[in-house]
């Protein structure tokens, strides 16, 4: 229960926190989420990742629908990625979600030897 509760809630003040601030702020949430929600230090990573990896994924491609593609068709023809803007997204959404799982994970570490 308490997974999901996490993924919830990083996705959603993943999604809130960079409207009011940096655009980096979204990892300083799933420190903090991470930090008041006690779990194991991996379950806590898996659960900020893949809050992030989610909402950033599907945002992505909201995003890149809404334009029929065109933007990450050229984006990722410069990039080694064959023009595939779905492997674009992806590599989005695991950047995001790796940031915010690291993030995480210092989180729950900060709470363990703080304990």
């Amino acid at each position: 229960m308490k997974f999901i509760v996490v993924v919830l809630l990083t996705a959603l003040l993943g999604y809130a926190a960079p409207l009011y601030f940096p655009w980096w702020s979204f990892a300083v949430a799933s420190f903090i989420v991470a930090l008041f929600i006690h779990q194991r230090a991996w379950a806590a990573f898996a659960a900020t990742f893949l809050g992030l990896f989610l909402l950033w994924g599907i945002m992505a491609f909201i995003i890149d629908d809404r334009n029929d593609h065109l933007l990450s068709q050229r984006i990722a023809t410069l990039l080694p990625l064959g023009g595939s803007s779905f492997l674009l997204i992806s590599i989005t959404a695991l950047i995001g979600g790796l940031i915010s799982g690291f993030a995480g994970l210092s989180g729950s570490l900060a709470r363990k030897s703080a304990s």
